[in-house]
């Protein structure tokens, strides 16, 4: 593991589309970033909830083989949540650009 922090553009874009079918084929798990009174008011319906504020990527359950894609609102703090897990040794480098703010206008469903 390298001392240097990793960069953003070390994250990989993944779009609202491209999430959905992994989850769907079963091959990304998503962890959801957002605060809990974000994630109360409307959520990603197949993610894992693991708050930036407390962010510790060893709470992130065993993606057993999946690929881990990493979603917030907009897409700032799920490359910040990938970066951290980086530093840390994890081989977590992708993130759902735009976040859910990209998932709602390409029409993926949410759950209130």
């Amino acid at each position: 593991m390298s001392d240097e922090m990793p960069r953003a553009d070390e994250v990989q874009n993944l779009t609202p589309d491209e999430v959905a079918r992994g989850i769907s084929e079963g091959r990304i798990l998503l962890v959801d970033v957002r605060e809990p009174n974000e994630t109360e008011v409307e959520s990603y319906p197949d993610a894992v909830i693991v708050p930036l504020s407390v962010f510790d990527p060893s709470a992130i359950p065993d993606p057993k083989g999946k690929q881990v894609v990493f979603a917030c609102r907009s897409g700032r703090r799920s490359i910040t949540a990938s970066v951290a897990a980086q530093d840390q040794g994890y081989p977590f480098k992708s993130h759902l650009a735009g976040g859910i703010i990209a998932w709602k206008a390409a029409g993926l469903p949410t759950k209130t």
